[in-house]
């Protein structure tokens, strides 16, 4: 038998050109369409390693359907999501990306309210999978300092010992951030974070995702336009699933489509 026969064929998953982009996330001409509605119309975008970028748009802009095609939830009709350069996403199903380092957090925060805050963090954290490894738990063997990291990280440091139930809308969609960061993640999706939040836990929010965008990647679909500017970050605009304009808060709000299709609404 040659030495070509014993070679392993490619991964479906792995892009046939090498390295395609130094992006970190990079969308080409994406196109779904359900049941006639075209729900994205050849989106484009990139987003760098360690940046921070936000996503506006109307209701029905293509923001969650652009989210579903990155974490595997819907396949594209056409078009490429490549990951770290080289990793097709539309060839993978969402474990499998979840384990290439990218988390999603959905508007409404899911937690195990009766568990504490910390069993919650514990619960979270990557680690093996494999039958030993669990039967053997090595979840009790994590030190207690990594937990507390994260629970300082994300303001919760002092309610560790409480029931997650007991905390406020706030306070939970930070554990479920705190969770996310515990699967050590490259890139967070983060979908209207600060939704039904007081205007402290508002403020409390920009800061937390500012400072986690020091190590991370990080998208936010968001609608409050205060929070967006607090967050200090490039604008990606959608409108009828394609970018209508992209650029700084500045740029971004003060373009006239944008205005006319979102902002003046």
């Amino acid at each position: 038998m040659s030495d070509a026969a014993t070679l392993a064929p490619p991964s479906a998953a792995q892009v046939p050109d090498k390295r395609l982009t130094p992006a970190l996330l990079y969308l080409d001409d994406v196109q779904v369409t359900f049941d006639g509605y075209r729900a994205l119309r050849g989106l484009s975008l990139t987003l760098d390693k360690g940046e921070m970028r936000a996503i506006i748009g109307p209701n029905g802009a293509g923001k969650t359907t652009m989210m579903d095609c990155i974490t595997g939830k819907t396949r594209p009709d056409l078009g490429r999501v490549v990951f770290d350069g080289t990793i097709d996403l539309t060839k993978l199903d969402e474990p499998a990306i979840a384990d290439l380092g990218i988390g999603r957090k959905f508007q409404k925060p899911t937690v195990f309210e009766s568990h504490t805050v910390a069993d919650n963090i514990l619960l979270a954290l990557k680690g093996p999978r494999a039958a030993f490894q669990s039967l053997f738990g090595w979840r009790n063997r994590v030190a207690a300092e990594r937990i507390d990291a994260l629970l300082t990280k994300v303001g919760l440091i002092a309610h560790r010992e409480r029931p997650a139930a007991d905390l406020s809308h706030g306070q939970k969609q930070w554990l479920e951030i705190g969770m996310l960061l515990a699967q050590d993640p490259k890139l967070l999706l983060v979908d209207e974070p600060v939704a039904g939040m007081t205007d402290a836990e508002t403020a409390a929010t920009a800061t937390l995702l500012r400072e986690i965008a020091r190590d991370h990647a990080v998208v936010v679909i968001e609608h409050d336009m205060h929070f967006v500017r607090a967050l200090d970050c490039r604008v990606t605009c959608l409108h009828e699933g394609a970018v209508l304009a992209e650029g700084s808060i500045d740029a971004v709000s003060a373009d006239p489509r944008v205005v006319e299709v979102y902002l003046g609404r």
